[in-house]
């Protein structure tokens, strides 16, 4: 997506805008020319995810654009209205707000503590509600305004809420907010839209959730500057109250080829579904093996296979306990233990309670150790139920990896 200088001079408040997809989105509109509001916490370095809005802040204006760090919580209303007046005062208005900052946790409803469910709903839907509103009488003034909040489409489809309903309140929170305000406020000329994507996208904090590997099923951050950046160049009462897709809005602009989005292009035909798309579905049913073709002993197959790969390093790379309860035509009860030794595995629980427990049926057990669905897929789409350490059950992926062409 080539710059066309039309951001040029413009004020853009950014929330979450020190990496990731609102770095991302910032450096593409400096480009331009544009004023950056970089509205976010990260002041001093976090001890495992790079930048900060200053770190932030020079990058921006090495890309031609000029820059504001603020920091701010989008959970406290006075650092929410200093960072807009600051920007006002520096800049002389605003002409667009992007909602990116979120909090994300995949956790049923038993294994959702409630500091982390108001962490989600006051980052989420009540800091994108702040925000806009503090940012909107701003607005009013501009010449061409938008609120572009990073939210999925409205799928009010009960698998999208069965696994993580807390996650997906507090995220389709910012969805409703394009709904009403897009209608609200029409007649003054602000577009109020959505901009999700397609795919899974590649950022810092995954490789810290799920490690480096998690890449190769991703998308770049780029994706989806490039549509928001295409979205901010229209004329603000051509299009509002709309839930976009990413691939959508660039092919829309003519763009035919995503391989250089990809972050590993080979793998350009192979990536993850984004949550809350249909299209995740489709593909889950796609790469699911027929159970009629099911073998028996698939299971002993599986953990015959990971025992052979079982090793010291792999064991302090991951330092957790799993159970596997499997439903299905080879039912039962199994563990890998990768927390003690050289490793373990076995039929029954394990002989220390598991950090993380995984509950599947046993063809989907098989097709996801052999690489033919992938762990996101099957847990967004319920074929897969975690409880126990999220983030260690995430570090499964790496062992399924190693297993593809063993079985």
């Amino acid at each position: 997506m080539i710059n066309t200088g039309k951001l040029a001079g413009r004020t853009i408040f950014i929330t979450g805008a020190s990496r990731g997809i609102g770095k991302s989105i910032a450096l593409k509109a400096a480009k331009d020319g544009a004023n950056i509001v970089i509205a976010a916490k990260t002041a001093e370095p976090h001890p495992k995810l790079p930048g900060t809005i200053y770190t932030a802040a020079t990058e921006i204006e090495a890309a031609g654009g000029k820059a504001l760090p603020c920091v701010v919580d989008v959970r406290d209303e006075k650092q929410v209205i200093n960072a807009v007046e600051n920007a006002v005062a520096k800049f002389g208005g605003i002409d667009v707000v992007v909602n990116n900052a979120s909090a994300i946790s995949l956790t049923d409803t038993l294994s959702t503590d409630m500091k982390r469910y108001d962490l989600m709903n006051n980052i989420n839907a009540r800091g994108t509600f702040l925000v806009s509103k503090v940012c909107i009488p701003y607005l009013k003034k501009s010449t061409n305004p938008h609120i572009v909040n990073i939210s999925p489409p409205l799928n009010m489809k009960p698998v999208w809420f069965k696994n993580h309903v807390a996650y997906t309140m507090a995220k389709y929170g910012m969805s409703m907010c394009v709904l009403g305000m897009a209608e609200e406020f029409k007649p003054d000329g602000i577009a109020v839209n959505a901009v999700w994507p397609k795919t899974a996208i590649h950022t810092a904090a995954m490789d810290m959730l799920s490690g480096p590997d998690s890449s190769n099923a991703c998308r770049k951050p780029e994706i989806m500057s490039d549509a928001v950046y295409a979205l901010l160049c229209k004329d603000s009462k051509s299009v509002t109250g709309q839930f976009l897709i990413d691939e959508d809005i660039l092919k829309n602009e003519g763009i035919t080829d995503f391989t250089d989005y990809a972050c590993n292009p080979a793998n350009k035909d192979q990536l993850m579904m984004d949550f809350f798309l249909d299209d995740t579905q489709d593909n889950l049913i796609k790469t699911s093996p027929d159970k009629t073709s099911e073998e028996p002993g698939q299971m002993a197959r599986v953990f015959n296979a990971i025992n052979a790969n079982l090793s010291s390093e792999l064991v302090s790379k991951t330092g957790a306990i799993y159970q596997f309860n499997v439903k299905g035509k080879e039912s039962g009860v199994w563990f890998i233990d990768l927390k003690n030794g050289k490793g373990a595995t076995g039929k029954g629980e394990p002989s220390q309670p598991a950090d993380a427990t995984l509950t599947m049926d046993s063809d989907n057990f098989f097709a996801m150790f052999s690489g033919k669905l992938k762990p996101v897929s099957a847990f967004m789409t319920g074929k897969l139920n975690i409880s126990g350490n999220m983030q260690k059950a995430m570090k499964l992926e790496k062992l399924m990896n190693t297993l593809k062409s063993k079985l």
